[in-house]
């Protein structure tokens, strides 16, 4: 209450034009500060179905908290506390976060593919305005990115997640795990019979990037989103689970992202001495500073300015070794940020048993290659205009499937996006 009360409350609020699914930001802590926790959370409820995953995973410094007048030249309001605090407050109510508000049944299907953050949230719009939606999951697991991707000790799956997940599923919204759409069945066959009148694609992005680099299919060689798929899914983070998961007695993880960050810190409590190898400087790192911090304190060591050149394995064909080579920082290249130039004869080795890359990731093409007139953009994504709307009529896509891999929150603005998008597409052909 007493952070709540730092609010200034502005006239023109660009916390909230700062938020991708603009949460009334002034009024939920307004309620705060008056104690009325249920009153903070029907706001936030109108606007955001997973309060909890963003209160502790949003980069509120680059969005909410960015636009924070106060921030100009004191410390901006943690509006991702407040946020926090506000869902982990209902959820630990007797019965649970307050229900939000479900419209009559309008009569018509729309099926949603994908229950990560783009789906959830295009799912629960939808069924508060009255629409029959059905997830199909590929995986076992409902949760998408936010089930395989994040580590528990940033976001407990059972204890957060799943909770959020029901509160979905409570508004009438079925899913269903273990069907991939293009395997099981297609888009086509939703359509013609099963009946659905609109689709929505969140399928995230799943397929990992690698180097190219000699070496890279030695055993120890991972992909940060293998690694952490098998450490959460298969819950290697238990002691009382046997996971078939190899970290290493030294682990490299390459890259400088979130999710390098998640490997490292993820790799450290499996029992190995990890490094992070990244080409460019501190400044130029795209992790959250926040992310580094917790990174730097936990002991994880950083071999900055430094690119991996070749995996060395040993005569079993196991990793044993990393040669890297010193960069120095060039010109900056289209996106503003100097390029890493190579620095000759600079080689060296760093002793490794792992080697984890974590260089980001592209859309799976299994639904574009399946559904005719699905077009794809040349970096593998959806193409999909601002609401969402795909090449094909009624197919609808948001999220990282169309992005490329970005933020939960903004997976969420397209999914919300994309629902309003749907919902005035059938009634256009009412």
């Amino acid at each position: 209450m007493l952070e709540a009360s730092r609010c200034l409350h502005c006239k023109n609020p660009m916390c909230v034009t700062g938020c991708p699914v603009n949460i009334q930001i002034p009024e939920f802590i307004s309620h705060i500060v008056e104690g009325d926790i249920d009153a903070a959370a029907a706001v936030i409820a109108k606007d955001s179905s997973l309060p909890a995953v963003c209160g502790r995973v949003c980069p509120q410094e680059s969005q909410c908290e960015g636009k924070c007048v106060l921030g100009v030249r004191f410390e901006p309001v943690a509006i991702g506390k407040l946020e926090r605090f506000v869902a982990d407050y209902e959820h630990a109510k007797e019965g649970g976060a307050a229900k939000a508000e479900v419209a009559a049944p309008n009569g018509h299907k729309v099926a949603v593919i994908g229950s990560g953050p783009a789906g959830l949230a295009c799912a629960s719009d939808l069924a508060k305005w009255g629409y029959k939606v059905h997830i199909f999951e590929a995986l076992h697991k409902a949760g998408g990115v936010l089930a395989y991707g994040i580590p528990e000790f940033r976001l407990p799956k059972d204890k957060v997640l799943q909770k959020e997940i029901d509160e979905v599923t409570a508004l009438g919204v079925t899913i269903e795990t273990d069907v991939i759409i293009g395997r099981t069945t297609d888009i086509d066959a939703l359509f013609d019979e099963e009946g659905y009148e609109a689709v929505f694609v969140g399928t995230g992005a799943g397929l990992p990037r690698f180097m190219g680099i000699p070496g890279e299919n030695l055993s120890g060689v991972f992909s940060a989103n293998e690694f952490l798929t098998r450490n959460n899914l298969m819950k290697a983070f238990r002691d009382d689970y046997l996971t078939p998961i190899h970290a290493g007695r030294k682990a490299c993880i390459v890259g400088g992202g979130n999710v390098a960050m998640d490997a490292a810190r993820t790799a450290l409590r499996l029992g190995a001495e990890t490094t992070i190898v990244y080409r460019r400087s501190e400044a130029e790192l795209p992790a959250r500073k926040e992310e580094v911090h917790h990174a730097k304190e936990e002991g994880i060591h950083f071999e900055l300015l430094t690119n991996p050149v070749e995996i060395i394995g040993d005569e079993n064909g196991w990793v044993k070794g990393m040669k890297c080579i010193r960069m120095e920082l060039g010109e900056p290249d289209a996106s503003g940020r100097r390029s890493p130039v190579p620095v000759p004869g600079s080689e060296f080795v760093v002793e490794c048993d792992t080697v984890i890359m974590s260089l980001g990731t592209s859309p799976n093409p299994l639904i574009a290659k399946t559904t005719p007139g699905l077009e794809r953009t040349r970096k593998g994504g959806l193409v999909a205009d601002e609401a969402g709307a795909t090449t094909r009529p009624g197919i609808f896509a948001g999220g990282d499937a169309v992005t490329g891999a970005a933020t939960v929150i903004l997976a969420m603005g397209a999914g919300r996006k994309a629902a309003a998008a749907i919902d005035e597409y059938i009634k256009a052909k009412q």
